[in-house]
C-alpha cells in the first residue's frame, strides 16, 4: 500500500489493534487535507462515534446571489462525502482484525455509482452539517441515505447514494 493510499484509508498500521474513534479521526483527516476540501473550506470531525461534515456559509459558495443561498452543488458535495466516508468507516466497524487488510483495500477503491439529492429548502444558514446512514452494506457496495440541516436544524437536502468498493 503507498503512503497516499494508507493515508486516505485512514493511515492505520495494519499490523497494530487500533481503536475505532482514532481511525475514524484518520479516515477525518485524510479528507479534510483533499485539496478540493480545503479549498471549499469543508471539514469533516468525528462526533459521538460518528463523522459529521460541515461547510460555513462563505461568499464564494452563493449560488443564488439575489438571495444569498447555498450552491446546489456544495450540498451534493457535502453529501457525497459523508456518504462515502461514513460508508468507509461502517466497513472498518465491521472489520475483524483478520480481514482489515481486505477491508483497507475495498475502502480504498470505494467510489460513488450513483446518487439522487432532493433538495428540500433554500440552502440559507451561517452553516451546514450532514450526517449519513447505513441502509445496506454489501459484500461488493453499499447504500447510504444523507442528510444535510442549516444552524437552525433545519434539513436543506437528502440524498441517496449508492458506492462500490
Amino acid at each position: 500500500m503507498t503512503d497516499v493510499t494508507k493515508n486516505w484509508t485512514g493511515n492505520i498500521d495494519l499490523n497494530s489493534n487500533i481503536e475505532i474513534n482514532t481511525l475514524l479521526e484518520g479516515i477525518a483527516q485524510a479528507f479534510n487535507s483533499s485539496p478540493f476540501f480545503v479549498h471549499n473550506a469543508m471539514k469533516m470531525s468525528v462526533i459521538d462515534g460518528q463523522i459529521e461534515a460541515r461547510v460555513d456559509m462563505a461568499s464564494n459558495l452563493i449560488g443564488n446571489v439575489a438571495f444569498q443561498i447555498l450552491h446546489g452543488g456544495v450540498a451534493a458535495t457535502l453529501l457525497d462525502s459523508i456518504g462515502g466516508i461514513s460508508a468507509m468507516a461502517e466497513l472498518y466497524k465491521k472489520a475483524t482484525a483478520e480481514d482489515l487488510a481486505e477491508t483497507s483495500k475495498k475502502v480504498s477503491r470505494l467510489a460513488t455509482v450513483d446518487m439522487r439529492v432532493d433538495y428540500l429548502a433554500p440552502g440559507r444558514g451561517q452553516y451546514f452539517v450532514a450526517r449519513a446512514e447505513t441502509l445496506r452494506l454489501g459484500r461488493k457496495g453499499c447504500t447510504m441515505r444523507m442528510t444535510m440541516l442549516n444552524d437552525e436544524g433545519k434539513a436543506i437536502a437528502t440524498a441517496i447514494a449508492s458506492y462500490a468498493y
